[in-house]
């Protein structure tokens, strides 16, 4: 085992000894910053890589949450795993409210003022989910890099930065969509992602 490590680092250290003789004298890996976006593609670099990540989560995350919003019966909507826990209508409508919160604070644009309620029925809620992302695209479109660590309070008078904002959002996205899978499954139903593909 103590051979294997050795061989390791000196194969890692030889790569990166061959790579520095084969860089032309005085260079640098950063010695000159990349015109445009699509020279820095060409480098195998992102720009704006956290809200790009996040950007790039959305249109994925928003199919499948409210693919799995769709797939409980209306009659469903009050299912609760246990008598403490939240109704699965509850989780459709806090995903609805978190989007927009959320969006609101990473983009600047005011959110929707809509209300609701975890007793509404079923359809008022998948439309306020899939209204809630669609202003989640609409107002994060313009949102870079630029100003991740702007502060900001989230929940009462914590202060968070842009960026840390952007990874609750994305991590919303997972939590809940777990969430939905779990209550989905506890009543005979498989989770969007969890189906077999379309022939």
């Amino acid at each position: 085992m103590k051979r294997l490590g050795w061989m390791v680092i000196t194969a890692v250290l030889t790569t990166g000894t061959a790579w520095a003789q084969a860089a032309p004298a005085g260079s640098t890996p950063q010695a000159k910053a990349p015109a445009d976006a699509q020279e820095m593609a060409k480098l195998g670099t992102v720009p704006n890589p956290v809200s790009a990540a996040v950007k790039t989560q959305l249109p994925r995350f928003s199919k499948n949450i409210v693919a799995a919003a769709e797939s409980m019966p209306a009659e469903k909507y009050n299912f609760k795993p246990s008598p403490e826990m939240n109704s699965f209508g509850h989780v459709v409508m806090h995903i609805a409210q978190s989007n927009n919160g959320l969006c609101a604070k990473i983009s600047g644009i005011d959110a929707p003022d809509v209300k609701y309620s975890d007793t509404d029925p079923k359809d008022k809620l998948v439309a306020a989910l899939k209204a809630s992302f669609d202003y989640c695209s609409s107002s994060l479109e313009k949102v870079d890099d630029s100003k991740l660590g702007d502060q900001m309070m989230l929940f009462g008078t914590r202060p968070f930065s842009r960026a840390a904002v952007l990874i609750i959002l994305s991590d919303d996205w997972y939590d809940h969509y777990g969430a939905l899978a779990i209550y989905l499954r506890l009543n005979g139903i498989l989770p969007p992602t969890a189906q077999p593909p379309k022939q």
